[in-house]
């Protein structure tokens, strides 16, 4: 690495799953809030988003150690400090309840919680010696109020609401915070009637809208914000 090639003013976000949808608008809006961007998306369009915002794009999969260790390593190589990452995912399998396999249980743990895993465990340690960090999980309002409709996503996550807490304890001393971020019906989903009227804001949200949120959780002004569940879902969901 060349010392005169790193920027140390200018923060450094890792985006898995950042080809489309929520993890390309986080990419978009971590950008424009001048952070340099590194993405891991399983098709060329991660690649393609971050040629166009000036970072670092790569093709693989978060549910591969060597591609989600090779974005890390040419993020550290290129600019020498991680200060964000934002776990995005794709999606798992979908069934009744009982007809889901024990291969298809084992996929959405991949999906949905060891995708998340990976890239904390190692990023984590590089936040911790640097002297802080921010981690955002892109997580869905329904891990509290599961639904037969996601049943893998909403098991698994909130599996991945408890694996935050238990970080989030161990790590706040270090000053590295993690959150995720709880949508619910957004627009880079296919809409329905249905799924509209059920929102009582009467609309899908934006994947701008969950992005700035998002962005808000990385930035110093949630500061004093940790191991914490935010519903981005129009009020769908409710907390108890």
């Amino acid at each position: 690495m060349n010392p005169q090639a790193v920027n140390t003013q200018q923060k450094v976000a890792l985006i898995t799953a950042g080809g489309s949808g929520m993890g390309a608008a986080a990419a978009r809006k971590l950008a424009e809030d001048g952070y340099h961007v590194a993405i891991l998306s399983s098709s060329a369009k991660g690649e393609a988003l971050a040629k166009e915002l000036g970072g670092i794009g790569v093709t693989g999969s978060n549910q591969s150690i060597d591609d989600v260790q090779k974005l890390v390593d040419l993020a550290m190589e290129k600019w020498g400090r991680i200060d964000a990452l934002v776990n995005s995912a794709g999606h798992g399998p979908r069934a009744p309840i009982l007809d889901i396999s024990d291969e298809d249980w084992h996929l959405g743990m991949e999906v949905y919680f060891l995708s998340a895993v990976r890239t904390i465990r190692l990023v984590a340690p590089i936040m911790a010696t640097q002297g802080g960090g921010s981690i955002v999980n892109i997580s869905t309002t329904w891990a509290f109020e599961p639904t037969e409709v996601f049943p893998t996503s909403t098991v698994f996550r909130a599996g991945l609401a408890s694996f935050t807490k238990i970080f989030a304890d161990r790590y706040a001393k270090q000053n590295v915070r993690m959150n995720n971020v709880l949508p619910g019906w957004i627009d880079s989903l296919p809409a329905t009637d249905e799924r509209r009227e059920s929102v009582p804001m009467g609309r899908y949200g934006k994947a701008e809208e969950i992005a700035a949120t998002i962005a808000f959780l990385l930035s110093d002004g949630a500061g004093y914000i940790t191991g914490q569940n935010l519903r981005v879902d129009g009020g769908v969901t409710h907390s108890i």
